[in-house]
């Protein structure tokens, strides 16, 4: 079979196959990668499949509008988006340092976008080709879509779909939504006319002929008052479903953004259709003298086995973005991507991953979300699990059989994120056998994120007992098959409810667990999460509940440093730290003890 072509990204591919104008051109701020782990390769082949002409600019110069007029003006519209990443996060840590490396560039160098991509590329679209339809869409736009803070700047920022002056705002995984808008476009419609489509936002001067939505604190209240902010979130986080949720509407000055409600979920068999688009499954040649682009490294040879979580983590995005509802594809769906990674010349054998945010979750949370949604104002796993919580591995556990009995295939791992309290709460010690046994490459990535009760209470996450639990049967089951492999665990520092006691507990779990993590993920306040919305207002959206906050500098390097305290470079701050804490007891020679007292400088410990 031919290895299928990528879409024009010149003139010349466009002349090549006999077109001389685009109905669709794409614009994104990733380099272009032809592979379903990008959303913008979806959009487009979607768009491919329907009929139309679709042209790429990837990574355009975005200095003045030249290069977002290379492939000419397009017939029907523009679709933007600022790439895979929140451009911001993509450039800058969690203190705001600009990062030396974007794995979504050739050859990882960063600068190849700028900050607020989605924005300011619409704007030079629109000195490019002037009044044109403009549909932005992807994380940045689509957790950006009300009045939100932006923690790069401190201050709440208003709806992007204003900012960017775009004509609407695809939010959620678009296939559905830009489908729909693609077809009446090119049926006659004009884009401010298409206002009706489940998963977008527009705007509107008036409410006149809108019916049936809930009114948010508008831009100037929630950018003037924290309690309004948080107010307006809560209504924002509990209305996101698409079988319930309601329409909203937000005011910004003398315009209104609508919300419509969530796009339907795909259905297994629509799922298929997507990931059975004819991708090229590489980076576009045009990037081979750079060194490729590093992104594609780690999901080349994975498989996306479905899309949704129900863990409702506090601090992940996901809600507003995927959802809550499993969308799940064929076992048969699965079995044939495998068979053409199989077919790749640089295929070794090995299947870097199979599943999705939440690698064990392949069913819905429950058969009633099928029907009535997801339960407003409830989780499905915390405070405890429900009662109508579904948990069986064996869909899941039947896929990851068949995969590795694939002629040709070595080793199928899994190394997308399990959650082990949803893992441990059915008839678990099978899938667990055989993961260890066939799934796992040495280690097994895991995320407690945290142990203390007051901060796991406020990240939506089990308690230390259940993670505890968890090594426990890990570490037996690996005896019992004869195989010495470890799990890394990921801690978060820095989340809101977290101070120095909270991360002195963490730090003496640590320890006794005999952890030395290499990685420590800083809480950064991306928009979209309820954590977010405690870090700015300092109070539990759900709850009214005030809540600490750690905002300096120094308190934030202050916790992580307790969290890797065996670093010597970091013996000052675990010193302070702990003498804030009023934690001196953990300064001495004891077994017990995270550090040595000063002297001439730090001492290294002897081993007891």
């Amino acid at each position: 079979m031919d290895k299928p072509l990528f879409l024009p990204v010149s003139k010349a591919d466009m002349a090549g196959r006999g077109w001389t104008e685009l109905d669709f051109l794409c614009i994104t701020g990733d380099a272009y990668v032809d592979h379903p782990s990008f959303g913008m390769a979806i959009i487009s082949r979607l768009l491919e499949k329907m009929g139309f002409r679709v042209g790429i600019i990837a990574q355009p110069d975005w200095r003045s509008a030249r290069d977002f007029n290379r492939l000419g003006k397009p017939r029907l519209g523009v679709m933007i988006t600022a790439g895979n990443l929140d451009s911001l996060l993509a450039h800058y840590t969690a203190a705001k340092h600009p990062r030396h490396k974007d794995a979504y560039a050739p050859g990882g160098k960063p600068g190849k976008r700028p900050d607020r991509a989605t924005m300011v590329y619409t704007h030079r679209v629109r000195e490019a080709f002037g009044k044109i339809p403009v549909i932005i869409g992807g994380i940045e736009a689509s957790l950006r879509r009300f009045a939100h803070y932006d923690f790069w700047e401190d201050r709440v920022r208003r709806s992007m779909l204003i900012d960017a002056r775009a004509d609407m705002l695809v939010y959620g995984m678009g296939e559905k939504p830009i489908g729909e808008i693609a077809r009446r476009l090119a049926a006659g419609e004009t884009a401010g006319s298409i206002t009706d489509v489940p998963g977008t936002v527009v705007k509107s001067a008036d409410l006149q002929f809108w019916q049936d939505y809930l009114v948010l604190p508008a831009y100037d209240d929630v950018a003037a008052d924290k309690r309004k902010f948080a107010a307006a979130f809560k209504i924002q986080y509990e209305e996101q479903d698409p079988l319930r949720g309601k329409r909203l509407v937000q005011a910004h000055g003398a315009e209104y953004i609508i919300q419509n409600p969530p796009a339907p979920p795909l259905t297994t068999a629509e799922m298929d259709e997507v990931y059975d688009l004819p991708y090229a499954r590489d980076y576009h040649p045009v990037y081979a003298a750079a060194g490729g682009v590093p992104a594609i490294q780690e999901v080349k040879f994975s498989i996306v086995s479905h899309r949704g979580c129900f863990g409702g983590c506090s601090f992940c995005a996901l809600v507003s973005h995927q959802g809550r509802i499993i969308q799940a594809r064929s076992k048969e769906s699965i079995l044939k991507e495998a068979r053409l990674l199989t077919a790749m010349p640089d295929f070794k054998g090995y299947i870097h991953d199979v599943g999705g945010p939440t690698a064990n979750f392949r069913l819905p949370a429950c058969h009633q979300q099928q029907e009535r949604g997801t339960c407003k104002g409830k989780q499905c796993l915390f405070p405890r699990f429900c009662r109508n919580l579904q948990y069986d591995h064996t869909d899941y556990l039947d896929i990851l059989r068949s995969l590795r009995a694939l002629p040709g295939v070595k080793k199928v791992f899994v190394r997308s994120g399990l959650r082990f309290d949803y893992l441990l709460a059915g008839n678990y010690r099978e899938f667990l056998r055989e993961l260890c046994e066939h799934h796992v490459s040495g280690q097994l990535k895991v995320a407690p994120e945290h142990v203390s009760p007051k901060v796991t209470a406020l990240m939506g996450k089990s308690d230390r007992r259940v993670y505890e639990r968890f090594v426990k049967a890990y570490r037996q089951m690996n005896k019992q098959l004869g195989k010495e492999q470890y799990l890394v665990p990921y801690f978060m520092s820095g989340h809101p409810g977290c101070d120095l006691p909270e991360a002195v507990e963490l730090a003496e779990f640590i320890r006794d667990m005999g952890y030395n993590p290499e990685q420590v993920q800083d809480f950064i306040p991306t928009p979209g999460s309820l954590s977010t919305c405690m870090y700015y207002t300092g109070l539990n959206p759900l709850t009214g509940e005030k809540v600490y906050v750690a905002r300096t500098v120094k308190e934030k390097a202050l916790q992580r440093a307790l969290l890797q305290y065996r670093n010597p470079a970091n013996y000052r701050l675990v010193h302070e730290a702990l003498q804030k804490a009023g934690r001196t007891d953990l300064i001495g020679y004891e077994a017990k003890c995270l550090i040595r007292p000063v002297r001439n400088g730090p001492q290294k410990r002897k081993k007891v």
